[in-house]
């Protein structure tokens, strides 16, 4: 697995192979040449990217990877539009460039799975920063997307944001995987489900 973090927002980006090469990228924050090239370097075979949201710092690569590498799209039906809708994925109010995706080849639901090569990827749909928020489990390890943080979670104050909601997310979605589960969150550091459920303070388990 890489991590390269990329745009004004400091969005981590994943590059998750298997061993026969077949890679998934999760939330490319921009359109980054070091992405391609780091794909082509590792030689391999990207099979799809999957946005864990639709917000802006999200998605402002997909337009680049699927011209570069033919890859479908893919984001919970419920942030669909904000992939072609600036205003809708905020990109029209926080900065001069207006990000605009090619629309997902495909709709993701709770209990989805993505497979890359020999790997699985199970779809955890955990609304509460946006409506169609979700996070991706594979062997032990999460990707969270803006839903939780290393001692923190996602902003609530967004249009279709909802704090309850994120909130019940977590601790019926997430707190109930094992301690030792390794969350990759779409900001800052990595941590576990352990550390976030004895430390984060924004958590009452």
């Amino acid at each position: 697995m890489t991590r390269i973090v990329l745009g004004p927002f400091a969005t981590n980006c994943y590059i998750v192979a298997d061993e026969t090469q077949h890679a998934l990228i999760i939330d490319p924050g921009e359109p980054s040449n070091l992405l391609v090239e780091t794909v082509n370097r590792q030689g391999l075979l990207v099979v799809g990217v999957v946005n864990t949201h639709g917000h802006g710092d999200h998605i402002a690569g997909n337009a680049l990877l699927k011209s570069k590498f033919g890859c479908p799209l893919m984001v919970h039906r419920l942030d669909a539009s904000m992939l072609t809708d600036a205003h809708a994925n905020l990109s029209a109010f926080i900065g001069p460039d207006c990000i605009e995706s090619p629309p997902a080849d495909r709709l993701l639901e709770e209990g989805d799975s993505v497979q890359v090569g020999a790997e699985t990827f199970r779809i955890i749909h955990t609304p509460g920063h946006s409506p169609g928020g979700i996070c991706l489990l594979n062997n032990g390890v999460i990707f969270s997307g803006d839903t939780l943080f290393a001692g923190s979670i996602g902003r609530t104050d967004f249009p279709g944001s909802s704090y309850e909601q994120l909130i019940h997310s977590i601790e019926s979605r997430l707190l109930c995987l094992p301690d030792d589960t390794v969350v990759y969150p779409g900001h800052g550091p990595e941590t576990t489900i352990g550390e976030e459920r004895q430390n984060n303070p924004w958590l009452s388990c």
